[in-house]
């Protein structure tokens, strides 16, 4: 709480340790709900009916991925949580669907709408300092939050309740790692929280990155080239072996493999274990194991909600996602130093893999059912070799399946966009609110709809929303006048259609996008298209009369309300 005595004037200072507790029980805690880990607001959850308990015996190879997607995509009443107590061949039990509803997303936050969550970051982005005393001493209840927000570290924690470091014992063998697709080259872990740091800075990362199983104590690290996590392993790549190999790496790093025709189950299993033999001699040749060769990972799963959201928020460049989930709590997250490596995780985390991928080292990867409902093909990416494993003495592992929406991580991504979207109006003011269609797996769409103030202004946001972090994989921008509801799509899709002309209002141009991105012809490049869909201007070359839109009248629509029962309709 130091920073907190800092005013200039030097009025806050003295003043802080009466108000603080007082403002903060009254506006942090009145308003948040902080679970504490992921039983609490399991609990939460059975109590609301939002969690079903599975006791009969389930398979892990595609039988819980199907039995996931029918409730994700059936009626929004069955759409539960699904705590598998019974994976055949495994003791521990298996959660799914743990945020797979806006109502258990907003349940994880603690809030009844996202747009609160977006209210509080839009007043802390607010940093005018009021001259007056009352205006001071109105911010208290936000420098009170602000101090709850950094992580606490503590000595000992339930999630090294049980410590494995012998590679003998079962670590990745003990736990129900799911195969979700027919064509998926192996199991996959896919709810993680993935703890790396900067090799100049220190700086920790926290994301969200699948790993595949390939034997007990080893997985591939799945990163894309764009994210932080790939590339403090890439600035550790250069800072070893100079910053020519930065280049080299990423052009490496998730390269595809070419699988010559139809990638059938039988035919990539045989593949990937063909060339996987082929990578590991290979490999195994080139490796120093020297500790300088080496970046230590730790993988956290099983966290609770905050802080299994904010490792997949898109936050700007070090901005520490346990802070993030520290604010989204109003409490910090209490971490613990793991045994084996010098990196912080979760304290109240169900499992941890502790270890390190080494810079020489890339093998195959894939494929993977993606989000995108397609599969992501084969890549070459990090082996991440585990060298201990800590989880509680009866540990519950946690997962996640994505494929074609709507799915657990559709309502993830549904957050975010309101979330984050008082970040783009802080560069972008005239921004009135943002769509991430479902259909667009949230990095193939953007809907935009802003305040109009001056000719070209529609193409000056789809050029600008191109520039801003990862809003820049986005390939089509569609901008529309702030008096058209951007999430009825039916009415979004007539505005656009009558009001576009296609020669006139479209942008196109070229850049990054998502390497899950099957449609570009250059992996992680791709054209891009912007729509202007805004009533256009005079001013702007529109030389006729923009044409009224016809809507009746509110006396006569008062009229029929009042007389709508002696219709008989």
């Amino acid at each position: 709480m130091s920073f907190l005595a800092q005013d200039t004037d030097g009025i806050v200072s003295p003043m802080c340790r009466f108000f603080i507790p007082t403002f903060y029980n009254s506006f942090v805690k009145a308003n948040i709900m902080a679970y504490r880990d992921l039983r609490t607001f399991l609990k939460k959850l059975e109590e609301l009916g939002e969690l079903v308990r599975i006791i009969c015996p389930v398979s892990p190879y595609l039988e819980i991925s199907e039995i996931t997607n029918r409730l994700s995509k059936g009626a929004t009443e069955k759409n539960k949580a699904l705590l598998f107590e019974n994976v055949s061949g495994y003791q521990i039990p298996l959660l799914i669907n743990t945020l797979g509803s806006y109502k258990r997303m907003n349940l994880a936050l603690g809030v009844n709408s996202f747009k609160e969550i977006a209210e509080r970051i839009e007043k802390f982005l607010d940093k005018k300092i009021p001259d007056d005393l009352l205006g001071k001493l109105s911010m208290l209840p936000k420098l009170a939050e602000a101090a709850s927000f950094p992580p606490k570290i503590v000595s000992s924690a339930p999630c090294q309740e049980v410590v494995i470091t012998n590679q003998e014992e079962p670590m990745l063998d003990k736990l129900p790692i799911i195969t979700a697709w027919p064509g998926d080259a192996a199991p996959f872990i896919t709810m993680t929280v993935v703890v790396t740091k900067d090799p100049k800075t220190g700086t920790r990362n926290v994301g969200m990155y699948r790993l595949q199983k390939i034997n007990n104590t080893t997985t591939c690290m799945h990163w894309h080239k764009h994210h932080d996590g790939a590339q403090n392993y890439l600035e550790k790549a250069a800072g070893e072996e100079g910053v020519e190999v930065r280049g080299q790496k990423t052009d490496k790093l998730g390269l595809e493999i070419e699988a010559n025709g139809d990638l059938t189950n039988a035919k990539s299993s045989v593949l990937l274990k063909e060339r996987q033999a082929k990578d590991k001699e290979k490999s195994r040749l080139e490796q120093d194991f020297s500790g300088k060769r080496k970046m230590e990972v730790a993988v956290a799963i099983g966290c609770d909600p905050a802080v299994m959201y904010s490792a997949s928020a898109p936050l700007p460049p070090g901005v520490d996602e346990f802070l993030f989930a520290g604010f989204l709590r109003g409490s910090p997250v209490e971490l613990v130093k793991c045994k084996t490596v010098d990196l912080e995780v979760p304290a109240t985390s169900e499992i941890v893999l502790e270890g390190y991928v080494d810079l020489n080292e890339l093998t195959t990867e894939g494929p993977f059912g993606d989000h995108t409902g397609f599969y992501s093909l084969a890549g070459m990416f990090p082996e991440f070799h585990i060298t201990a494993m800590t989880h509680k003495k009866d540990p519950i592992y946690t997962t996640i399946i994505v494929g074609k929406p709507p799915m657990e991580d559709c309502y993830m991504g549904k957050a975010t966009e309101q979330i984050f979207l008082p970040l783009i109006r802080v560069f972008l003011p005239e921004v009135v609110d943002l769509n991430l269609p479902l259909e667009g797996v949230f990095h193939n769409c953007a809907i935009i709809s802003i305040k109009k103030k001056y000719p070209a202004h529609g193409k000056k946001v789809i050029n600008a929303i191109w520039g801003m972090g990862q809003m820049m994989f986005t390939k089509y921008v569609i901008v529309v006048d702030d008096d058209i509801d951007i999430h009825n799509l039916s009415n979004l899709a007539f505005h656009v259609f009558s009001n576009t002309d296609p020669k006139r209002d479209s942008v196109f141009t070229e850049g990054p996008t998502d390497i899950l991105d099957h449609a570009a012809s250059t992996m992680a490049i791709s054209g891009k298209m912007g729509l202007d869909a805004t009533r256009k201007w005079k001013s702007e070359g529109y030389i006729r009369e923009w044409p009224s839109e016809m809507v009746m009248d509110e006396a006569t629509k008062g009229l029929v309300t009042n007389r709508w029962k002696e219709y008989g309709l």
